[in-house]
């Protein structure tokens, strides 16, 4: 009787770990930010083209710092509009740092 209860307990607890493989700050990228700016940050979307977004891959955008980064996604920046009453600091500095590993 007991094994059966802890090999029911290894597929829960490995089901409940799959939901938690995708990072916070890659959730909010993918939720606030993917629309524009592109899932691999290429701003290859409708917006991101028409609104002439730069890649992420632009030399531009590497020189940004993650403060940088952060103060315009707080703010805003050219068209962007500003999240600071949209998402709390830590979605901002999470989904920022998300970002920031799509620089190569």
């Amino acid at each position: 009787m007991i094994r059966p209860f802890f090999v029911l307990s290894a597929i829960l607890s490995l089901a409940a770990a799959g939901g938690y493989a995708q990072s916070s700050g890659e959730a909010t990228y993918k939720a606030k930010c993917m629309v524009c700016h592109g899932a691999a940050g290429l701003a290859d979307t409708g917006v991101g083209v028409a609104w002439k977004i730069k890649p992420v891959t632009s030399p531009a955008v590497k020189t940004f710092t993650e403060a940088a980064m952060i103060d315009a996604t707080k703010n805003g920046m050219g068209k962007m509009q500003a999240f600071k009453d949209k998402l709390t600091d830590a979605e901002i500095r999470s989904s920022v740092a998300y970002f920031r590993t799509l620089i190569k």
